[in-house]
C-alpha cells in the first residue's frame, strides 16, 4: 500500500524545527546556562497558550489599540431627517425611547414628525427614568420585546441612550440572563459576539456623549452602586447632534452635563498609556472598549477640554449663548470619542457608590420625583481630591490640563503638579455656582466611608486605568473620599 504523505501545517513545521533545535546543547556558556530558561521553551510554551496576537516573552502588556465610535451627523435641524434614514435602512417598526420630560418637547415632536413623513411605523416608550436603575431597564427591555420592532431611536439625554442600547441588547439575546453581560465583578462580562438592531442617537443634553460610545450605565439595586455594560457593538449606528435640541436646557443641567464632558476629557486623558494595560486579549474580540490614553483619543480629549473650559460657563451664565451651546454639543461628542476608547477612572469609579447610596439630596433644577445627584455632579464633586491624588504619576499632563485653566505653569515644579491643578479645577467648579463643595453636601459623612469605598471596589474596569503613583486600595480610597468630603 503506498504511504500519502500529508503537508504539514506552519505550526507543525515550527514545533519541528524547534525541537530539532532544541535537541542539541548550545556549545555557547550563556545559552547553554542550565539557570537560564531555553528561548525554544519559552516558544513552545507561547504556541501552547494558543495566543490569537502576538505575544512578548517577557511580558504580556497589551501592544494595540482600536477606534470606534459611531457616524456623527452636526448641524441645526438635523432631528428631521431621522425618518428618512430608518426608511433608508429598511426599517419595518422602530421603538422611540424618551423620557416624559422630553416626551413634551420639541426634539421628539421633530422625530416623529420624521418618522410619519416616510411612512416608518413606530413604538413610543416614554417611561425612561432620569439615571436609571436596573428596574426601569428591565421595563424597557420588556417593552422592546414585545412591541416587534427592528430598529431603536433614543431621543434624550445618557439616561435615555443608555436605556435604548440595553433594551437593544437583550432585544437581540433574549434568552440571555441580565446579569450575562453587566460588567464583571458584578456581572459575568460577556462579550457582545454579534450586531444589535440598527440605533439611532439624538442627544437633548451636552453632557455624556453616549451617542458615540459603546457603553451604558445603571443602578444596580442590591449593590447600591452603579454599574454597567460596555462593548462596541452595543453603539449606535448614528449619532444625530442637532445644536437646537439644547436651547431649552435650564442652566442647572447645562452645568451639570458638561461637568461629565469636563470629567471624561481630563480621565481619558490622565489614563494609564494604552500599553501598559494588562491582560493582553487573546482575542480581539476580548480587547474592552475601555483601553487607556492613546494618540488618537488624546486629541479628541484634550479639544474637548479645551471646549468645555471656554464655553461651559459661558452656556450656565447665558441661556441665550447658542454659539456656546452648539460648541458644548460638539465637546460633549468629542469627549464620547476620546474617552469611549481610552477610558475613565477614579472619578467615575468613586461616583457610581456616590449616586446610588444617595438618601434625600436633590439637585437644584431638575424636575424629578426623587433624590438625584446628577451624573455630572457625582463625578466632577471628587475631582479636586482626585487629580492631585495621580498627579505624581503623569504631572506633565497633569501641568498641561492646569495650563487649559489658565494657571501660569512656566515656573511649577512637578511635584506640585497635583495641588495646582487641584486648586484650578475647585475655582472652575465654584465659578460656576450652585454645585456641591465636596461629599459632605450631598449628605455624606465620614461614618459612610467605608460603604463608599465598598461601593467603588467593583468598579475594576474603570479602577485599572487610574494612573497610580501608588495602588488603589481600600485605604487610598478612604484617603480620597475623605479628601473630597469638601474642597
Amino acid at each position: 500500500m503506498s504511504m500519502i504523505r500529508v503537508a504539514q501545517t506552519a505550526r507543525q513545521r515550527a514545533m519541528t524545527l524547534m525541537g530539532a533545535v532544541n535537541s542539541h546543547s548550545s556549545s555557547c556558556p550563556c545559552h547553554s546556562c542550565s539557570s537560564v530558561q531555553n528561548p525554544i521553551q519559552v516558544a513552545k510554551n507561547i504556541l501552547r497558550k494558543g495566543y490569537a496576537t502576538p505575544v512578548s516573552f517577557a511580558e504580556e502588556k497589551e501592544y494595540a489599540f482600536e477606534m470606534a465610535a459611531s457616524s456623527i451627523r452636526y448641524g441645526e435641524g438635523v432631528t428631521r431627517e431621522v425618518g428618512m434614514d430608518f426608511k433608508n435602512m429598511g426599517a419595518k417598526k422602530v421603538a422611540v425611547f424618551t423620557d416624559k420630560t422630553i416626551a413634551q418637547l420639541t426634539p421628539l415632536k421633530l422625530a416623529i414628525e420624521g418618522l410619519e413623513a416616510q411612512g416608518v411605523p413606530y413604538a413610543i416608550f416614554d417611561n425612561v427614568r432620569v439615571e436609571p436603575k436596573d428596574t426601569s431597564i428591565k421595563e424597557a427591555i420588556e417593552f422592546a420585546r414585545n412591541a416587534g420592532v427592528d430598529s431603536f431611536l433614543a431621543v434624550g439625554g445618557g439616561s435615555v441612550m443608555d436605556t435604548a442600547k440595553l433594551a437593544n441588547l437583550y432585544t437581540c439575546y433574549p434568552d440571555a440572563d441580565f446579569m450575562d453581560f453587566v460588567n464583571a465583578p458584578l456581572g459575568k462580562g460577556l462579550p457582545v459576539d454579534k450586531r444589535l438592531h440598527p440605533l439611532i442617537a439624538v442627544p437633548t443634553t451636552a453632557g455624556t456623549g453616549s451617542e458615540t460610545t459603546g457603553t451604558a450605565i445603571f443602578d444596580l439595586q442590591s449593590h447600591k452602586t452603579k454599574t454597567g455594560i460596555a462593548h462596541r457593538n452595543l453603539k449606535p449606528l448614528l449619532g444625530v447632534v442637532d445644536p437646537l435640541n439644547v436651547r431649552t436646557m435650564p442652566s442647572a443641567v447645562f452645568a451639570s452635563s458638561g461637568l461629565d464632558v469636563l470629567c471624561h476629557s481630563i480621565e481619558s486623558y490622565t489614563a494609564i498609556p494604552y500599553n501598559e494595560r494588562t491582560p493582553r486579549p487573546s482575542n480581539p474580540l476580548l480587547r474592552p472598549a475601555y483601553q487607556g490614553a492613546n494618540p488618537i483619543s488624546d486629541i479628541w480629549s484634550i479639544t474637548a477640554l479645551k471646549m468645555v473650559v471656554e464655553y461651559l460657563p459661558r452656556c450656565v451664565k447665558d441661556p441665550g449663548d447658542h454659539f456656546a451651546q452648539g460648541q458644548m454639543l460638539l465637546a460633549a461628542t468629542f469627549a464620547g470619542i476620546g474617552f469611549g476608547n481610552a477610558g475613565v477612572h477614579l472619578c467615575h469609579g468613586m461616583s457610581y457608590p456616590l449616586s446610588g447610596m444617595n438618601k434625600n439630596y436633590k439637585h437644584a433644577g431638575y424636575a424629578v420625583d426623587h433624590p438625584i445627584v446628577p451624573h455630572g455632579v457625582s463625578v466632577a464633586v471628587t475631582a479636586p481630591a482626585v487629580f492631585n491624588f495621580t498627579a505624581p504619576a503623569n504631572p506633565e499632563r497633569h501641568l498641561e490640563i492646569a495650563q487649559i485653566f489658565g494657571v501660569d505653569t512656566s515656573n511649577a515644579r512637578k511635584e506640585d503638579a497635583g495641588p495646582i491643578l487641584s486648586e484650578a479645577i475647585a475655582k472652575f467648579l465654584v465659578g460656576l455656582g450652585d454645585q456641591p463643595r465636596g461629599i459632605s453636601q450631598l449628605g455624606y459623612e465620614r461614618s459612610d466611608i467605608p460603604s463608599l469605598v465598598e461601593g467603588t471596589l467593583p468598579q475594576r474596569r474603570v479602577l485599572m486605568l487610574a494612573p497610580e503613583p501608588e495602588e488603589v486600595t481600600r485605604d487610598s480610597l478612604a484617603k480620597l473620599f475623605e479628601q473630597a468630603l469638601e474642597y
